[in-house]
């Protein structure tokens, strides 16, 4: 048996919140939890795994998560950026304001709120399209291009009453569930 990739990080970080559904690779991981509070980070030990002592941190032995066929690496690439630029600003911001925003007890930017999910909205549209043709973002096979998408996808359906931008569309919600 391999030996688990390890993560490190704190649990609650949407960066290492991506690690988790790997397993549907098969891919055996162990989250090793970094208290960025207590500077955990910026220790000798973490510093000879990750030398600028960020988080998420990755330790493997040889072990290839999403293969190297150069075709899939393009889409997976392709969508990442997308989700860089397209899903992670909106869904973001709506995940600070609906579920952070409140815990902290200030006050939510409705401006923000609207013009956030508006933008969202769009980007969900052209997965819709995208997801009536194939099962998952860059192909047929769930790859790091959907991983990257769980974090602040779950964080809405569950945590907000946003939900329904995702599970209202045949093809999202479809790819949520």
């Amino acid at each position: 048996m391999a030996t688990p990739v390890k993560v490190y990080g704190p649990p609650l970080s949407t960066a290492v919140s991506r690690v988790p559904p790997v397993s549907e690779k098969d891919v055996d991981f162990q989250l090793i939890s970094i208290n960025l509070a207590k500077g955990e980070h910026k220790k000798a030990d973490f510093i000879k795994i990750q030398p600028f002592g960020q988080v998420p941190a990755f330790q493997d032995e040889n072990i290839s998560i999403f293969g190297t066929n150069p075709l899939a690496k393009a889409s997976i690439d392709r969508w990442l950026e997308g989700e860089g630029q397209s899903f992670n600003p909106p869904s973001s911001a709506l995940v600070f304001q609906l579920a952070f925003v409140p815990r902290m007890k200030l006050k939510q930017d409705e401006g923000l709120i609207k013009q956030s999910e508006a933008k969202l909205a769009k980007v969900l549209d052209v997965y819709e399209k995208r997801w009536a043709r194939l099962g998952f973002l860059a192909g047929d096979e769930f790859s790091l291009a959907d991983l990257s998408h769980l974090p602040n996808t779950q964080d809405l359906v569950n945590a907000t009453d946003r939900g329904e931008l995702f599970t209202s569309r045949e093809n999202v919600g479809r790819w949520w569930g």
